[in-house]
């Protein structure tokens, strides 16, 4: 295996623009490909910025996501080493796996979404609309992703159940840090936006039925991105 200084030294530079889920990607593929074995120590946040040509904000949001994932651990003092070669979390956060939010999410956000049609105030509806607008303008994965969960939340607190709203804010850490995830690896903002658009249009047309089917949609889509993960870490380990 190369040495950590001809690695970095192979690196391109980037352009600001989805700047933190390229360096993520190429990242984990050394990983992976087993260009970067495990024990190995990352270099510096500033080596890293340097070998890449971005900020080191940029650079930190990337091992921020590597280590939630799981192939890498920052030890203090010491600097952040490569821990695994495939996705070792469950793309979860504390008590709740991606197994459990995959489970939960369409029991409680479906009939949401249906109700929220049939019960969303002028106020909600215009709170989801910007939100909506927002996220197709934003570029920063860390904004989208609080007004990804913001979202969710908003159609459960429209849907007039205080169950759903009080399990979907339960679930809001866990959901932000599997969006992100997703976000990196899948890169799936873009056809998430148009799925929260079509989840919008119905429940501001009023229509149950279309709402429940679009939010079925969306988190089938959600769904396949976590499972697609998880595959690719398992066809790692056997290569």
């Amino acid at each position: 295996m190369r040495d950590m200084d001809s690695w970095l030294s192979d690196r391109k530079e980037i352009g600001r623009r989805n700047a933190a889920e390229a360096v993520f990607e190429d990242i984990r593929t050394a990983i992976v490909d087993r260009k970067l074995a495990l024990g190995t120590r990352l270099p510096s946040e500033l080596q890293l910025a340097e070998g890449y040509g971005i900020s080191r904000a940029i650079v930190r949001e990337a091992l921020r996501s590597l280590q939630t994932l799981g192939f890498t651990q920052t030890r203090t003092g010491r600097g952040t080493f490569v821990v695994s070669e495939s996705p070792a979390r469950q793309l979860g956060e504390g008590a709740y796996s991606a197994r459990d939010l995959m489970e939960a999410r369409p029991c409680i956000e479906i009939p949401a979404a249906g109700w929220a049609a049939s019960r969303r105030s002028s106020e909600q509806l215009a709170s989801l609309t910007s939100l909506c607008d927002r996220m197709e303008e934003e570029e920063d994965i860390q904004k989208w992703v609080r007004m990804d969960a913001a979202f969710h939340g908003e159609i459960a607190e429209a849907s007039g159940n205080a169950i759903f709203r009080k399990v979907v804010a339960d679930v809001r850490g866990a959901l932000s840090t599997q969006s992100e995830l997703v976000e990196h690896v899948r890169g799936r903002r873009k056809a998430s936006n148009a799925e929260h658009r079509r989840i919008l249009e119905a429940i501001a047309a009023g229509r149950e039925r279309q709402a429940r089917a679009a939010m079925a949609e969306h988190l089938l889509e959600v769904k396949r991105s976590i499972i697609g993960i998880a595959d690719d870490g398992r066809t790692a380990l056997k290569g």
